[in-house]
């Protein structure tokens, strides 16, 4: 398997929380938007990402929703969703417009809902296992 760091220069990696229904269901729906398979995608709960983050993002050990890593920055929380929506087809896109909300707002709002989404969407026992179709988009 390629490193990380060799993946990114090529492909976004974003990061998701394996065993959370409401992350697995985002994942699915950005699969399903991201016609030019922008993104590649891994659970935060796999060694070789927590490897990853410990060596090059220590400080992002405490987020455990979605982390996007580029090329050239690593975003979080709202950012890291409202990057992501950006380079969806339909109108996802339209709420990259939430930007201009300065970022310790909106990541109110989003650290609200991460809070609560095992409660109100559940959780799983195990990291989601890609179809053998979408296996390619996975690290």
């Amino acid at each position: 398997m390629k490193k990380i760091e060799d993946i990114i220069k090529k492909h976004p990696i974003l990061l998701f929380d394996g065993v959370c229904n409401l992350c697995n269901s985002s994942v699915q729906l950005v699969i399903k938007n991201d016609t030019k398979n922008f993104f590649l995608f891994a659970p935060l709960q796999k060694p070789e990402v927590v490897k990853y983050l410990e060596k090059h993002h220590p400080n992002l050990n405490q987020i455990d929703s979605i982390i996007l890593i580029t090329r050239k920055k690593t975003y979080t929380k709202s950012s890291a969703a409202l990057t992501v929506a950006k380079h969806l087809k339909g109108l996802y896109p339209l709420l990259y417009v939430f930007y201009i909300i300065p970022k310790p707002i909106r990541d109110l709002f989003y650290d609200f809902i991460a809070k609560n989404r095992y409660k109100w969407y559940g959780k799983q026992e195990q990291c989601m296992i890609p179809t053998t179709e979408l296996k390619n988009k996975f690290l």
